[in-house]
Order: C-alpha cells, then structure tokens, then sequence
C-alpha cells in the first residue's frame, strides 16, 4: 500500500469511535521492574505495608510506567496500515495523570484518531488517549500523543 492510500484510510478514522485494548495487569511484580529499571523505588510503589498507611492505602504504578503502556496498548487494539515499515514516538502535546492505578489494577487504552497529516516520507497521527482503570470512574490519564509512521517506498 502506498503512502498515499495509507493516508486516504486513515483519514476515514479521524473521528470514529476509539480503538480499545486489551486489559493488562499492573500488579506488584511489574512495578517493581520498573522501579528497578528508572531507579525510581520511592515506597509509593515498592513498599506495600508503608504505602498501606498513605491515602493511597497500597502501592500504587508510577505514572511514567502507566504511560510507558501506551504502545503495547495501542498495538492490541490498532491494525496497522499495510506497507508500514516503522512507526515512531514523536511526542505528547498534553498528558494528565488524574488518577492512582493500584498494584494488581488492571487497565486498558482507548485510542480515538484526531487527525493524520503528511509529511513527506511519513504520516503523523495525532490520537486522544485515554487508559481506563477496571471499576474505577476516573481515567488513570488522558494524553494527546502524535506518532510518525513510515512506509516502504
């Protein structure tokens, strides 16, 4: 598929309704992982019986690990277009961490595509994102996040 049919399909999902991911478990063993490979063990998330006695009443993923699932979620829920050869993290133009993921939560990613432009040798796809916790209300955080696409030539 050529870019420009690419493109063309795409822009036919600007505005549909949001792609969702599959549930993935935040339990205790991942956060510590994570914890262990950013250096960041504040007690939040890797003490259970001291994070038992903050308002958060248990550990808690770190944002950035919460957010850092955003490709694997995105990959269960989109196809990705034919001839795509590599897609690229270019960036967030807005991230909000609104609410806790407790250890052992599992969340999932809602993807809506809001727009798709070219540029030359790729597309940008600008998404609204947002990663639901299971029985919870509040989102854990909504994100518009863009990503570069590149196709065989």
């Amino acid at each position: 598929m050529s870019i420009d049919n690419a493109l063309a399909q795409m822009q036919r999902l600007v505005g549909a309704g949001p792609l969702v991911s599959h549930w993935f478990v935040m339990d205790q063993d991942r956060i510590d992982a994570f914890a262990d490979v950013t250096e960041d063990r504040q007690f939040i998330h890797t003490d259970p019986a001291a994070a038992a006695q903050t308002p958060f009443g248990g550990t808690i993923a770190h944002g950035l690990l919460t957010l850092s699932m955003l490709s694997a979620m995105y990959e269960s829920a989109a196809t990705m277009p034919e001839g795509l050869t590599q897609a690229v993290n270019y960036g967030y133009n807005r991230i909000r961490f609104v609410s806790p993921v407790p250890a052992g939560a599992r969340i999932r990613g809602q993807f809506a595509l809001t727009s798709v432009t070219r540029e030359n040798t790729h597309l940008t796809q600008v998404m609204g994102v947002t990663v639901e916790i299971e029985n919870r209300d509040r989102p854990a955080l909504v994100a518009e996040w863009i990503n570069r696409l590149y196709f065989a030539q």
